[in-house]
């Protein structure tokens, strides 16, 4: 009934009785195993779940041991990034002589929008030295500006970018390009081999 390396095959069968009074020969839910999690894999561009099980466990049907793994995923697809949920960057632009940046206003904005599973502020500043001559005399001036972003997981069948670009200049930043990340370059973990 079941395929050698699956987790149920070493469960004993149990009778159960329906709403109707029939009998079946099933076999009880197998808790997921605890696992470790002490071997991480970076995903890239191309992965498969059951080419990544023949890599670490030389079995591809073993796939659902790295899915059990990564236990914050619902489905194998999205552990990939070929799911639901996406992942988008979106450069923030903004008047800095207007004031500090709105960053609450736009986490109420996203917070508020259904769909919208978590974000992450990024903030860079930039340096740069210039000189400027003064009665002759040149004087070093650092200037400074600032790169700034939002990086958006979302469910793409309850919520666009377009959206999510509105809810940003709502907010009052101006929104760029948005930028699909996927999940290429996060890692995953692989859960260390055990009989089933």
């Amino acid at each position: 009934m079941f395929y050698k390396n699956s987790r149920y095959r070493k469960q004993p069968f149990t009778v159960t009785i329906d709403a109707k009074a029939r009998r079946f020969k099933s076999v009880t839910l197998r808790a997921t195993p605890e696992t470790d999690g002490a071997f991480q894999h970076t995903i890239e561009q191309g992965d498969r779940l059951d080419h990544l099980a023949y890599k670490y466990y030389k079995a591809p049907r073993k796939w659902w041991r790295i899915v059990d793994g990564n236990t914050e995923f619902f489905s194998p697809l999205d552990l990939l990034g070929a799911g639901v949920t996406k992942c988008v960057r979106i450069s923030l632009g903004h008047d800095d002589e207007a004031g500090e940046p709105p960053w609450s206003v736009l986490a109420g904005k996203l917070s508020a929008l259904v769909g919208v599973a978590s974000y992450q502020f990024e903030e860079k500043v930039l340096l740069d030295e210039d000189t400027v001559t003064v009665a002759g005399e040149e004087i070093p001036v650092a200037d400074q500006s600032y790169l700034r972003a939002v990086i958006i997981d979302y469910n793409s069948l309850t919520i666009t970018i377009d959206a999510l670009t509105a809810a940003i200049n709502a907010a009052g930043f101006i929104a760029g390009t948005p930028e699909n990340r996927g999940r290429i370059g996060r890692k995953i973990i692989i859960p260390p081999d055990a009989p089933a």
